[in-house]
């Protein structure tokens, strides 16, 4: 018997990986997103589709093991300096939206008498919330994260990953309020009090502990270490009567400040997508074809009338906030479809009898068929909006294809530095740059600068790139700095790369990137400022270079500390004296 249970694990695993293989890169393949194959794998292998995995009650404490680490994934990325430096957008644009969409779509459930007010209150909302995994996506295939309205749209979907949290604790109390037991006091001052009591042991317990653990050198040891916090955190939450998704989210975030919060991540990236796979696959698993192909009118109703709510709702936002109509008009167009959050809103709604489970099968249904309108509506946004985006441009030169020559990516104020001495010292140089301001900038002093992005594989190769002596990488944009430099190593493994970082951070991120060559925009200038200050205060040559050199390799050091185990390591390293020649040779 114990043989044969395990036999039908293994066969039911075997059930979910092999739909998940088959129909995600079917999907990829038609650039309808991973997120609509698993979705599709789901329907496909499920009770409604061709019967292969059965309603069992295991199939559902995967899907909500699955629920509780997709949230730790999402608490894990955000990071509180982050989030105070976006404050105003993430607050302002981020809040308006989800306060005016929300009552529109509750309004119209209440006005049309499918819902009671309080089931009404927790679908609109759930609707106003965006695909995160959608619409970064979109945005990083497209190279326009770091684009004026990339980062109003990222302001507006971090806003939603924050809000999700309240919004999931206040399903109980809400199903309650419309039928259930009302919750008391107690049960508020219980959830208040584990709530604080896990922030105080986050704050002053979890960096010794896995410091020990660390200690041992054992990287299994250390992941197993992590999720074991995330169990026993979300456990800790459900026995308060709060949701395990939100003990989760709580363990994210407070892993998320831990030094060894790189570790932690870099530990458990190669299940990320097999976890939020294993999530969306079980919410396909509970569509009803049926129900939904006898209604199907409505199905397809309801997703238009979402993307049309929520794409006119957004416009006038973005605009309000101060965007220029093509971007608001491309914003809309990104965030217009239902988000993958709603999935868990309305699982979890379901589950506490706010919501039955016809009413939970059409709404996923309709943020499923939203979720297949948004690739082609963002191509129709960018048509919309390609006549003003090429008034700048049109008159400017794209690259060429050339060899035997040194390509530059990026013609500010390194580029330009770069390419002079470069040009002047024989080499043929391929300028490339995405602004046309700079261009023109250069063209005034005899320079010739191509059109194009750099961050696109596509571009550098029809420059020349497979026959190039190095790429410089020296754009403004370190997204962009990093995703020509992993295309670049994946395609060319000899060619020479050299990138420059924006900064300490950026270095960290590009190192496993496969760049040659790594330099800080400030570094050399600022080491060079500090020479000259030594010199003019009666330091010798000899003592000043030697500081410097001690400066290197402490530098060098305390990177690859933080590489390790984040960003607060190595801090020993910035305010210890160096020692002079004389004390050395002492010793």
């Amino acid at each position: 018997m114990a043989a044969a249970g395990g036999s039908e694990f293994l066969v039911q695993a075997a059930t979910y990986l092999g739909a998940a293989a088959i129909a995600v890169p079917i999907f990829n393949r038609f650039k309808l997103g991973s997120i609509l194959g698993y979705l599709a794998a789901g329907v496909a292998v499920g009770p409604f589709g061709l019967k292969l995995i059965h309603q069992e009650e295991g199939v559902f404490h995967v899907a909500e093991y699955g629920v509780v680490l997709f949230l730790f994934v999402i608490g894990l990325e955000l990071s509180l300096s982050r989030l105070w430096s976006m404050r105003g957008q993430i607050l302002g644009l981020g809040s308006t939206q989800m306060a005016i969409t929300g009552a529109a779509i509750g309004a119209l459930f209440v006005a049309s008498g499918v819902m009671s007010t309080s089931a009404a209150i927790i679908a609109g909302l759930s609707f106003a919330f965006s695909s995160t995994a959608f619409a970064l996506q979109l945005l990083k295939d497209r190279g326009e994260i770091n684009t004026e309205y990339g980062k109003r749209s990222f302001s507006i979907l971090l806003f939603q990953d924050i809000a999700v949290i309240p919004l999931l604790a206040a399903i109980p109390f809400i199903a309650g309020a419309s039928g259930a037991e009302t919750a008391g006091w107690d049960a508020v001052l219980k959830a208040a009090g584990v709530l604080a009591a896990l922030v105080l042991i986050g704050r002053y317990a979890l960096n010794p502990v896995l410091r020990m653990v660390a200690a041992s050198g054992s990287r299994e040891a250390f992941a197993a270490t992590a999720l074991l916090i995330v169990a026993l955190t979300a456990l800790a939450v459900a026995w308060a009567g709060l949701s395990m998704a939100l003990g989760a989210f709580l363990a994210g975030v407070l892993l998320a400040e831990s030094a060894y919060k790189h570790q932690i991540e870099t530990d458990i990236e190669p299940f990320r997508g097999l976890l939020l796979g294993l999530f969306f696959i079980s919410i396909g698993m509970r569509l009803d074809l049926a129900l939904i192909v006898a209604n199907w009118w409505i199905v397809l109703g309801g997703a238009t009338g979402l993307v049309a709510i929520k794409a006119g709702i957004l416009y006038v936002v973005t605009r309000v906030a101060g965007a220029a109509r093509d971007n608001a008009i491309k914003s809309a167009a990104i965030l217009s479809q239902g988000g993958e959050f709603a999935f868990v809103v309305i699982s979890l709604g379901a589950g506490s009898a706010l919501f039955t489970n016809g009413e939970a099968t059409m709404m996923s249904a309709v943020i499923t068929i939203s979720m297949i309108m948004t690739p082609p509506l963002v191509m129709l946004a960018h048509r919309l909006t390609a006549q003003s985006d090429s008034e700048d441009t049109s008159e400017l030169a794209r690259p060429e294809s050339s060899h035997d020559h040194v390509i530059v990516a990026g013609f500010g104020r390194m580029g330009q530095i770069i390419s002079q001495v470069l040009s002047n010292s024989g080499v043929k140089v391929t300028a490339i740059d995405r602004s046309a301001s700079h261009i023109r900038n250069a063209e005034r002093f005899g320079f010739k600068v191509y059109y194009g992005d750099a961050a696109r594989l596509d571009i550098l190769t029809t420059a020349g790139v497979a026959d190039a002596r190095a790429v410089i990488l020296c754009m403004d944009d370190p997204e962009s700095v990093n995703h020509a430099t992993k295309q670049l190593r994946e395609a060319y493994a000899n060619l020479t790369i050299l990138s420059v970082a924006h900064d300490r951070m950026h270095e960290i991120e590009l190192r496993p990137l496969g760049a040659d060559v790594i330099v800080r925009e400030t570094l050399e200038s600022s080491l060079l400022i500090a020479r000259e200050a030594l010199a003019r205060i009666g330091h010798d040559e000899n003592e000043i270079e030697d500081f410097v050199e001690q400066f290197r390799k402490r530098d060098r050091e305390r990177l690859l500390a933080q590489v390790d185990y984040g960003p607060d390591a190595g801090m020993e390293f910035l305010h210890a004296r160096y020692e002079k020649r004389d004390d050395r040779d002492g010793g």
